[in-house]
């Protein structure tokens, strides 16, 4: 899950002059496949989660925490990135960070307990926050000006891609080998990425730390705050209800492999569909493109459960979750950098922070209630949850303006706003 924050706003870097030549597009593209690795690697163990909690010996909810940790040591991770490694080349950053995603996912794969698939995992999200402070702002740097916005769109579309294609094929890699296959395949992946961008990313100086006062600065907007109040339950909710989703269909359906991946599937290339609605939305009216979405997505999760048995039912609900939940991250992005717009950076990385740890929080609380209740009351928890920020929406003071969403528009186009 990533912020895209003003690549445009950094008059540190002089521009590339000319026309873009096939390596400025080579290396556009080959942080776009990391990118892909990034987002598959996060929610790879939501495909596999039953196969792994069957193999290494431990219950669903315990299995959880391979989503749950990653995003609390991302939480951590991408504030301390953005402060702390403002002198590091950002090529060296990122062939660094890329070489970390390997391992930790090749660390994974021959995880003989439990215990060393968590190693594996804190390795994860170090690189989980890391590679979100830098890769989102690359695409105005390795092309000229007049190209930053499609480069921009390149490398988002490697998230829309492992949104809707990274985790159908690792379940489809494990039906076909092995749980540990997937993250094995994954792993050669980002080292092949990482390959690439040895001889095509050109050096990269870093930018200026934004510091603690542009991200602390956030907080002094009372429409920023609530905004981040939205995203934290919201995403909690949402991901309570998600990462147990496959467990839920295991219990309540007669799902085949082959139709588990076709309907996760199914439920990424609606969120694509929910992306572009919602920012075409936004831009006549923000306050109620969000208050749709949420309306959507906690109506959905909620709903599931009554619809047991009914796998007609339970997919149709399922492609209005994955509908609402692709608007959600480009709008809930739009609100906090409308409302704070002298805090972009600042912004940035308290998003991803905010992302990562109600992701976390609420992998973790509904493994707690999966495994005290069952998984149809994560479905009942989960939407609730969510529902909750339609009472945090009516807070708001402000109605943001098609004008205002055009500039903001520059900065955040692109579902992977979120994260992931």
């Amino acid at each position: 899950m990533a912020m895209i924050p003003s690549a445009s706003s950094d008059d540190s870097f002089p521009e590339i002059q000319g026309n873009a030549t096939l390596r400025n597009w080579l290396a556009v593209l080959s942080v776009s496949l990391g990118a892909f690795v990034v987002v598959t690697s996060e929610f790879l163990p939501i495909g596999l989660l039953t196969n792994i909690s069957s193999g290494l010996k431990v219950s669903d909810g315990i299995a959880g925490l391979m989503v749950t940790i990653p995003g609390l040591v991302a939480a951590i991770a991408a504030p301390v990135m953005t402060i702390v490694a403002g002198r590091v080349d950002r090529r060296v950053l990122v062939l660094a960070l890329m070489a970390l995603l390997a391992g930790s996912n090749l660390i994974a794969a021959l995880s003989p307990n439990f215990a060393v698939m968590l190693i594996a995992r804190v390795l994860f999200g170090v690189t989980l926050g890391g590679f979100w402070t830098i890769a989102v702002t690359l695409g105005g740097r390795l092309v000229p000006k007049s190209s930053m916005a499609r480069a921009t769109t390149i490398i988002m579309a490697g998230i829309s891609i492992a949104t809707v294609a990274g985790v159908p094929v690792g379940t489809l890699i494990a039906g076909f080998s092995t749980w540990r296959a997937a993250f094995g395949v994954i792993g050669l992946v980002a080292l092949l990425a990482a390959f690439v961008q040895l001889f095509v990313l050109p050096k990269l100086p870093a930018p200026a730390a934004p510091g603690l006062r542009q991200i602390t600065g956030l907080l002094h907007h009372p429409d920023a705050r609530l905004g981040l109040l939205t995203v934290a339950v919201v995403m909690a909710g949402h991901f309570a209800a998600y990462t147990y989703v496959t467990p839920f269909l295991k219990d309540h359906t007669k799902i085949s492999p082959g139709f588990l991946s076709s309907l996760l599937l199914a439920f990424g290339v609606a969120g694509i569909f929910g992306n572009f609605l919602g920012g075409a939305f936004a831009a006549k009216n923000l306050r109620a493109t969000i208050t749709s979405a949420v309306i959507l997505l906690g109506a959905s999760v909620m709903l599931l459960p009554f619809f047991a048995g009914n796998l007609t039912g339970i997919s149709t609900l399922l492609l209005i979750w994955g509908l609402a939940f692709g608007a959600l991250p480009i709008v809930l992005n739009l609100w906090v950098f409308k409302a704070a717009p002298d805090a972009i950076e600042g912004g940035a990385a308290l998003l991803v922070s905010t992302f990562q740890i109600f992701i976390a929080l609420g992998s973790v609380l509904g493994g707690q209630v999966v495994d005290a209740f069952g998984t149809s009351a994560v479905m009942w928890g989960g939407g609730a949850t969510a529902a909750i920020g339609l009472v945090i929406i009516a807070l708001t003071r402000s109605h943001t303006r098609p004008a205002e969403l055009e500039t903001i528009g520059e900065v955040c186009t692109d579902s992977s706003c979120c994260g992931k």
